[in-house]
């Protein structure tokens, strides 16, 4: 017997034997969307006041640091149009980001530590470019990965959150299913 509560239920003393519900959820991982948000801001304030545009700092051979503005949306579709797209992006931003937090909520933080993990950092990401588009209408990208003379799309650590947050949301869903099917 367990007294009433959910076997699966984080206990706590104080609460009557259980953590109130906020704290066994997702939302336990928000800090570190807040963190991320606060790294990829302090970088891109720091990269848009050392940095001219354009101007390229070498890291690696194949890596360099870089200023770029992206008016639009991954690779920079929709960077040349009229102006629509910065508040069509922001909506968008806004809605995935609260739709985020809902499934953050509903999903228990300690046991799905994975997908908790994965969903924040997208999270972050969508939040952390939305404050650049609120802000000034677009993105600051530095990250700039090349191959002898093929350059690909700068990022920022935003967009880094978000591409590692659906790798590891994929890794949580095969690593999920083989569970069940075992």
């Amino acid at each position: 017997m367990n007294g009433g509560r959910d076997a699966g239920e984080p206990q706590a003393e104080g609460h009557g034997g259980r953590l109130p519900p906020v704290l066994g959820s997702g939302w336990l991982w928000l800090p570190l969307a807040i963190a991320v948000i606060g790294v990829d801001q302090l970088s891109k304030a720091w990269i848009v006041s050392h940095m001219a545009y354009g101007g390229i700092r070498t890291l690696l051979p194949v890596l360099d640091i870089t200023l770029r503005y992206n008016r639009g949306a991954a690779w920079s579709m929709l960077d040349s149009a009229s102006g629509w797209q910065r508040w069509l992006f922001s909506g968008l931003a806004v809605v995935v980001g609260a739709g985020l937090v809902y499934w953050l909520r509903r999903i228990n933080g300690r046991t799905q530590v994975l997908l908790s993990v994965s969903l924040s950092l997208i999270l972050a990401g969508a939040l952390g470019n939305l404050i650049d588009r609120l802000h000034s209408g677009q993105v600051v990208d530095f990250i700039l990965a090349h191959w002898n003379d093929a350059q690909f799309p700068a990022f920022n650590v935003a967009d880094s959150a978000i591409t590692v947050g659906a790798a590891l949301m994929l890794l949580d869903a095969f690593t999920e299913g083989r569970r069940r099917s075992n």
